[in-house]
């Protein structure tokens, strides 16, 4: 039987938790002990205090084509996200204010922070500033300055500004270490969310090297703290005042518990290139790649689906040399791991123009390290447009030789001669074995195999002959191998691998 004592100890409990519910707490019996991480405070006011200073709002204007006729009223600016946006943008398109006319200034608000007090130095997004015409910074004091642009990078979305430092005594903040951030820790998001300026939001860390297919070397670090429209390139802070992130942006424009944003690790250098240069000057390996797949893996030897496949080298890039080939498989680079095919472009952009570095490749399931010389990015991408752009389509008055064919795998195969140069535009450095059908629903038409493609190796050789597509083929079959490697050349010479079943 329970005694009167007990009941009376629990109808307190009960009371205490029915009133601690009524005013929003919750009540934790005096046998349970909280567990409190140590990195919350209790309070982010002094924080907030000392970082506020160094946010800011970026407002820029545009001259654009406005609405036309006699008496027509421009559509009211408003702060971007702004609730009544939908209502005035039905209002006044549906009234014929899309169609041009005389040119408006158009106003658009964002969020940014310093970084160099002594020269004047702003961070924020590209697509905050892009097309400006004009570019203010406004403080949290309410002093605005005019803003020069330094520097833009497409690639991570990063620009960097320059007001005049005269003008205002600046506060700046620095960049702290993203890699030493843990799921969980805190975080503080300062920014300008639907122009209202100076909002502080504080959340955790909820997620790491997040790819969300904005961009080449995305690793964002995922939070949710609330951001919403107008946090676009405002930072976040950790417990110690550092920033961690930048260029923050949300899914949906609006804060729905998920938020993106850029690790230091990667804006701090290219903010650092772009005060510099005035652009970016990434590394560059000169070789195109694809996803290491467990066919790919099992096709090449290898234990484990990792790496980065090289599926062709850039004509006059920094491995044109042979010292990395087609079909080898990146594993390290410069010490760094790479575990799947998105840390390669990343960890080579990351690294200085010029730099000797030691590649782990695993070619024909044998591990070795090269030494690469990096050349520069932006100059690799003018080689590899005009590489991609060149092509030749071979000499039609020459006499044709019979061509002969052979089925395998759910695909016909033919000599590459100028006959079928000419017929499917095939370059004429495109050397190998041309696809001319693909059977529906076979084992080549899953692979997304083409007519036009060329087959110029099998299992890492070469073939120049229906024939020796054949030979190669059964060769394969007679080890016990279930998949066969092909590398596939494009009309214009580029290079894919992909594995065939050959059951």
């Amino acid at each position: 039987m329970i005694s009167d004592t007990l009941l009376r100890a629990a109808r307190r409990m009960v009371l205490a938790g029915a009133t601690a519910f009524a005013v929003g707490i919750v009540a934790v019996p005096s046998f349970v002990t909280p567990t409190i991480a140590s990195d919350g405070p209790p309070s982010v006011a002094d924080l907030a205090e000392r970082l506020l200073g160094a946010v800011v709002n970026i407002s820029t204007s545009q001259t654009v084509k406005g609405t036309e006729g006699p008496g027509a009223v421009p559509m009211p600016q408003l702060p971007e996200g702004s609730p009544f946006q939908d209502f005035f943008d039905d209002f006044f398109k549906n009234r014929g204010g899309d169609k041009g006319g005389a040119a408006q200034k158009v106003q658009s608000l964002g969020s940014g922070f310093v970084v160099d007090a002594e020269q004047g130095i702003v961070v924020t997004n590209n697509h905050v500033i892009a097309d400006a015409d004009d570019i203010e910074v406004n403080f949290s004091d309410g002093v605005t300055l005019k803003a020069t642009l330094v520097g833009t990078d497409t690639k991570t979305d990063v620009a960097v500004l320059k007001v005049d430092p005269k003008g205002h005594k600046l506060t700046a903040v620095k960049f702290g270490d993203s890699t030493k951030m843990r799921v969980g820790d805190w975080v503080m998001a300062i920014g300008n969310p639907f122009g209202l300026g100076g909002t502080v939001t504080v959340g955790i860390v909820s997620a790491r090297n997040r790819d969300i297919n904005s961009g080449p070397y995305d690793d964002f670090i995922q939070t949710d703290a609330a951001i919403n429209r107008g946090n676009s390139g405002g930072p976040l802070f950790n417990a110690a005042g550092e920033v961690i992130n930048t260029a923050i942006i949300s899914p949906s424009g609006g804060s729905i518990g998920i938020g993106f944003s850029i690790p230091s690790q990667l804006a701090a250098g290219v903010v650092d290139q772009l005060r510099q240069y005035g652009e970016t000057r990434r590394g560059w390996l000169g070789v195109r790649i694809q996803p290491v797949t467990a066919d790919i893996a099992e096709s090449l030897g290898m234990a484990t689906a990792k790496g980065a496949l090289v599926a062709g080298v850039i004509k006059g890039g920094p491995v044109d040399n042979g010292t990395v080939q087609a079909g080898d498989v990146i594993i390290k680079f410069d010490g760094k791991d790479i575990h799947e095919m998105r840390d390669l472009p990343r960890v080579v952009a990351e690294s200085p123009v010029g730099k000797a570095v030691d590649v782990v490749i695993v070619r024909k399931g044998i591990e070795q390290t090269v030494k690469v010389t990096l050349g520069r990015l932006e100059d690799g991408e003018k080689l590899a447009s005009g590489e991609n752009g060149s092509t030749d389509q071979g000499n039609s008055d020459k006499a044709t030789p019979p061509v002969s064919t052979a089925s395998v795998l759910g695909m016909t195969v033919g000599e590459l001669n100028d006959q079928t140069r000419q017929k499917f535009g095939i370059a004429a450095d495109v050397s190998g074995v041309v696809v001319t059908d693909v059977t529906k629903d076979s084992p080549a038409a899953e692979r997304g195999i083409q007519p036009g493609e060329v087959i110029t190796e099998i299992a890492q050789e070469s073939v120049g002959t229906p024939k020796d597509v054949m030979d190669r083929i059964g060769a394969l079959k007679q080890q016990g191998r279930k998949n066969a490697l092909l590398m596939l050349a494009s009309k214009t010479g580029e290079l894919r691998f992909v594995t065939i079943r050959m059951d």
